[in-house]
């Protein structure tokens, strides 16, 4: 057993003090997350009750005050607010003397990378594109899971290793994003998060319709399963009635969300004709069965009308499952 003290990390070199603009869920976790690693939050800048409310629990005893003066007593500032706010604060900042020569600017938008800082830049600020592909909830568990969380950044290259040791401190993994690259790298991580809390949401409001008591219990383990299977083997892991070309099944699933959720079908078409060329394309759905699946998807109305070669159930004999 080691019984060699540890320093404290407050005693290391280089710290740095802290500032969040906008307190919503990112800002106050990787503020937190800054502090275990010892660097000194020291004020943070919160518009709403509920803002308010929560830079209070995840910074207790640091200052609530106007983003101008955030900037004024910080060394690293934290800009965590909606993209589309992001390029009129950081101008706003620049055209007020906010900014500081040689200050750390941090931003986490996904959607941009180092150009959109280039007005603080121009006043000698040091920019940074800091983005943590992590869904999070405004509470302390967001610290726990910034832990082997991949950041995407983008940053001019002599201040590459700055923004490699900020992201490393934070307990998360750097991950480098071309700047004309952003757009995509972001839209890439909404459509698998954030599209995937509304499909989730869509299975549990059926299921209950369907009488499931507990859809949380049924759905964990499949959705579980199904995404470890998709992170290690990609379009190998598809499954289900349109991998297998079962227009029946697909028909009667269309059917009956047009009766119980007809503002689900239309994503669920979308997504079914998505798997559907997918599944072709990788040799998991057999041609002669896509024909009248495609028919299916195309039609929208759920009919099984002129659907073939399967026994009535919307299996083909002798598919597996």
């Amino acid at each position: 057993m080691n019984t060699t003290p540890q320093p404290d990390p407050r005693d290391r070199p280089a710290r740095l003090t802290v500032g969040v603009v906008g307190a919503g869920r990112v800002g106050p976790a990787l503020a937190a997350s800054l502090r275990l690693a010892g660097h000194r939050p020291v004020a943070v800048s919160a518009v709403s009750d509920a803002s308010r409310r929560r830079a209070e629990r995840m910074l207790p005893d640091v200052p609530v005050v106007p983003p101008a003066e955030v900037l004024q007593r910080s060394e690293l500032v934290l800009l965590t607010v909606p993209d589309d706010a992001l390029p009129e604060l950081v101008a706003g900042l620049a055209d007020t003397g906010a900014v500081r020569p040689g200050q750390l600017l941090v931003h986490t938008s996904g959607r941009y990378g180092a150009k959109v800082l280039d007005p603080a830049l121009r006043a000698g600020a040091l920019p940074l594109a800091l983005h943590p592909a992590m869904t999070f909830t405004g509470t302390s568990v967001d610290v726990q899971r910034l832990a082997g969380c991949s950041f995407g950044v983008t940053a001019p290259e002599e201040l590459r290793l700055a923004a490699e040791a900020l992201v490393v401190e934070m307990g998360g993994e750097p991950e480098w994003i071309a700047e004309e690259n952003r757009p995509l790298y972001h839209a890439a991580l909404a459509l698998g998060a954030n599209h995937l809390v509304t499909l989730v949401a869509q299975s549990l409001e059926l299921l209950r319709t369907a009488g499931v008591e507990a859809p949380d219990r049924m759905l964990g383990p499949l959705l579980g399963a199904a995404l470890d299977n998709a992170l290690r083997s990609g379009d190998a892991a598809l499954t289900g009635p349109v991998a297998r070309g079962d227009a029946g099944t697909v028909a009667a699933h269309v059917t009956e969300l047009r009766r119980h959720a007809p503002g689900a079908v239309a994503g669920y078409l979308a997504m079914a004709r998505a798997t559907a060329d997918r599944a072709l394309a990788h040799g998991l759905l057999k041609p002669e069965l896509a024909e009248d699946l495609l028919g299916v998807l195309a039609d929208g109305t759920g009919g099984a009308g002129g659907v073939t070669g399967t026994d009535g159930t919307g299996s083909t004999p002798g598919e597996d499952r």
